[in-house]
């Protein structure tokens, strides 16, 4: 939904730590990078002993285009929860809040231009 390019992606059972991974988490990822013009988005999956909920954090995207940015909100928000509606703030055409499906929370930010 960023229209962003996987350009990376490795599974534990790919990398020598194969053998020191439990057999049910080898085909989860242990490496990726995705390109987003030019900034590099990366993540992993983490074993269940090391996962802990990502906390006083938000992964922010700044978008310029108001449309862009309701489209982006509604796709990252399916199956999550929406903290704070995408709407007018005395800052931005367009700013909300939410976790997705996965857990991670976004900010998408599109800012008013300064007069």
């Amino acid at each position: 939904c960023l229209g962003g390019k996987i350009v990376c992606m490795m599974k534990y059972e790919e990398t020598p730590a194969s053998e020191e991974t439990p057999p049910d988490f080898r085909d989860k990822i242990i490496h990726v990078r995705m390109m987003l013009g030019e900034v590099a988005l990366m993540g992993a999956d983490s074993p269940p002993e090391r996962y802990s909920k990502p906390s006083g954090i938000a992964v922010t995207l700044g978008i310029e285009e108001p449309a862009e940015a309701e489209r982006v909100f509604k796709a990252l928000s399916e199956n999550g929860t929406i903290t704070m509606p995408l709407e007018e703030t005395f800052w931005a055409k367009r700013f909300g809040m939410l976790v997705d499906q996965f857990g991670t929370p976004w900010m998408i930010n599109c800012e008013k231009l300064p007069a």
